[in-house]
């Protein structure tokens, strides 16, 4: 593995919806990184369906991998327990000093797990190599703005931006674009595989990685050093253990084998874990997307298809959003706990709209056959088109079987189509999808940060991280221009001119939005302190007994 040869200067909403002057943070909230106690002691055991794509942050943009890294790694900015604001986490203050320059002081004296000074140098090194490598399945794409990263010394660092009065940059800086790593440990042109990551011990956040079974069983320690806003934690030792099937999750929580189960159990399963007085079921703020994406270039009558025809490929599109029936599949599927959503930012946040209900159906959330039939008659497709539609049968939980079989249920109902349903595991679905192998597929979206950006920027952007070939300069300035609009209602009505375009294009199909569930054993606390509005779920704030 060839490493940076880049030498180390040892010893050198959401605030995205306020004025410029309202993101200047000075200092640490109370609770935080001043405190170098030990953790509270005892053990936690968690299980999960989620998987991980890979340690190295550069490399992955999925909550599987998130969720070892928000554990491991240090960020520059992070949200507090129980809010979806950032503040500096191992810096002392982050501020504009020039409508292009965000300059960050970090603490002095930070160190990595494995010995090494943590400095201003790994910073810069980070951002580098996150916009050198560019991987499809990493979070490069966050980083639109970032002109350049600097380290003028040990304890600042210079980000000059491309554009002035980014209100949106501070949020990215605790998103999957922020983890910083140990210069020394991680390659700077590839991705580092994660049995280096751990050997390396190059670790600064609230816990160390002891143990590593890809996918199948992490062991965490507390970290001794660890001196962001998060404070220590609360358990001194976590077993983090992955499951292939829901119902075994579900079955070793409520036998008390495991304290915590943490995505995903499906619906029925939580229903039924409600009334059992052996566990508590523990609900969250909702921010999760679940969508179809079209890919531009392979969909049917796609750019690189023989029968290529734009005007019938926006037609097919048009046809599958007015024939899903959101309100079955919540109902009939997830038991309520998912709800339909009509746009591309989740209700409840700042600018969220409806945009697809009055274009799509019966204009009023309910499908229609009717219009789907001159929908396509209109554009000149004739016949049942022919839908290789892909899921991942082990990611976004357990009930998307169900779920994909009644989209195809109520797609072939109509006559209109004919579904080919193929599903996949997520690791290999995961390279799968930005390489064209599937014309149309199920994605889930976690966001990073509270904010309408996040579910505007990450996948419309000059085409975003879902890689489908959907790309509208129009679209494009249109999201720059909201991330550096300081007014909040000139920002407002901005995002709505975003999804109203989106909208009219079906770059994907939304279908329904969903809280946070967890399950934990009666003893364990702290668990509605994490599940919170920054969806970051961090094993640090629970404790059994």
């Amino acid at each position: 593995m060839a490493f940076s040869s880049t030498s180390r200067a040892k010893g050198i909403s959401a605030a995205a919806v306020v004025a410029v002057a309202a993101l200047t943070l000075a200092g640490c909230s109370a609770g935080g990184s001043t405190d170098k106690s030990t953790s509270g002691g005892g053990s936690i055991t968690i299980g999960t369906t989620d998987k991980v794509t890979t340690l190295d942050p550069a490399g992955s943009y999925d909550n599987g991998s998130f969720s070892v890294q928000n554990q491991v790694f240090p960020f520059l900015m992070n949200t507090p327990y129980g809010s979806p604001d950032v503040e500096p986490d191992i810096a002392t203050k982050a501020e504009f000093t020039s409508p292009t320059e965000y300059t960050v002081t970090l603490k002095p004296d930070l160190k990595w797990a494995n010995g090494n000074a943590l400095t201003s140098s790994d910073v810069k090194f980070t951002f580098d190599r996150q916009l050198k490598i560019a991987d499809d399945n990493g979070p490069s794409s966050l980083l639109y703005n970032l002109a350049s990263a600097a380290a003028p010394d040990d304890t600042t660092v210079v980000f000059t931006l491309k554009q002035a009065d980014d209100q949106i940059f501070p949020q990215i800086l605790s998103s999957p674009a922020g983890p910083i790593v140990d210069e020394d440990s991680f390659s700077a042109t590839a991705l580092t595989s994660d049995n280096d990551i751990v050997k390396a011990n190059a670790f600064a956040g609230q816990y160390v990685i002891t143990s590593y079974d890809f996918n199948n069983l992490v062991g965490y320690k507390a970290n001794k050093d660890y001196a962001g806003l998060l404070g220590p934690a609360k358990t001194d030792v976590v077993n983090v253990k992955y499951y292939a099937d829901a119902s075994n999750l579900k079955l070793d929580v409520q036998q008390g084998n495991i304290d915590v189960a943490f995505r995903s159990l499906s619906a029925t399963d939580i229903e039924d874990l409600r009334g059992n007085d052996k566990v508590k079921v523990v609900d969250g703020p909702g921010g999760e997307l679940r969508y179809v994406v079209f890919n531009f270039d392979t969909q049917p009558f796609g750019a690189k298809t023989p029968e290529a025809d734009p005007a019938k490929a926006l037609a097919v599109r048009q046809a599958v959003a007015d024939l899903v029936d959101r309100e079955e599949i919540a109902k009939q599927v997830y038991k309520g706990t998912y709800t339909p959503v009509y746009s591309y930012v989740p209700a409840g946040l700042t600018g969220a709209t409806e945009s697809l209900k009055g274009l799509y159906g019966d204009g009023k959330g309910a499908p229609d056959l009717d219009k789907a039939k001159a929908t396509l008659a209109a554009a000149g497709v004739t016949g049942p088109v022919v839908l290789n539609l892909q899921y991942s049968n082990d990611h976004y939980g357990p009930s998307s079987g169900d779920e994909y079989a009644l989209v195809k249920d109520q797609l072939e109902a109509s006559g209109l189509f004919t579904v080919n349903l193929q599903t996949t595991e997520w690791v290999q679905y995961a390279k799968d999808r930005t390489t064209d192998v599937y014309p149309v597929y199920q994605l889930g979206w976690f966001p990073d940060y509270s904010d309408a950006d996040n579910y505007l920027t990450p996948f419309f952007l000059e085409g975003g991280f879902l890689k489908n070939h959907y790309s509208d300069p129009e679209v494009d300035a249109l999201i720059l221009k909201q991330a550096v609009t300081a007014d909040p209602a000139e920002r407002t009505k901005l995002i709505e001119d975003i999804q109203d375009k989106v909208a009219a294009q079906l770059s994907t199909v939304p279908l329904l939005q969903g809280a946070q569930v967890a399950v934990t054993g009666t003893d364990v606390t702290g668990t509605s302190d994490t599940l919170d509005a920054s969806f970051k779920f961090r094993y640090a704030a629970l404790k059994k007994g």
